[in-house]
């Protein structure tokens, strides 16, 4: 998701800016998925906010944003891959995920 906003952004927001952005989406992605719990998903958002990096993005930008997905260098043709939480310290990779599981996800990360 980070490449996908310094895309859209054209390389004018900060890399760690939109890794921290990208962080928040996918954690809303494990977290519907209920591979995390709520204070997990909070934790995420504390944690960028106290180092001031921003945790939503533009509404209007999703459009545009969910394209550029398949750019990342996760992808794999036309499979959208995304490395998620199972917990504190404990990875999956979320690769079938539908468009309507991604709309809700940034939903829920727009400012």
């Amino acid at each position: 998701m980070g490449h996908a906003i310094e895309i859209y952004a054209k390389y004018q927001m900060r890399h760690g800016e939109a890794v921290a952005i990208g962080m928040v989406f996918v954690a809303e992605l494990a977290f519907a998925r209920e591979l995390i719990d709520q204070s997990t998903l909070e934790l995420h958002r504390k944690i960028l906010t106290r180092f001031e990096l921003p945790i939503s993005f533009e509404r209007q930008a999703w459009q545009k944003l969910a394209p550029l997905l398949a750019l990342d260098k996760k992808a794999r043709g036309n499979t959208i891959r995304f490395v998620a939480l199972r917990g504190l310290g404990t990875t999956v990779r979320l690769e079938d995920l539908s468009s309507a599981e991604l709309d809700a996800a940034y939903e829920r990360i727009c400012s």
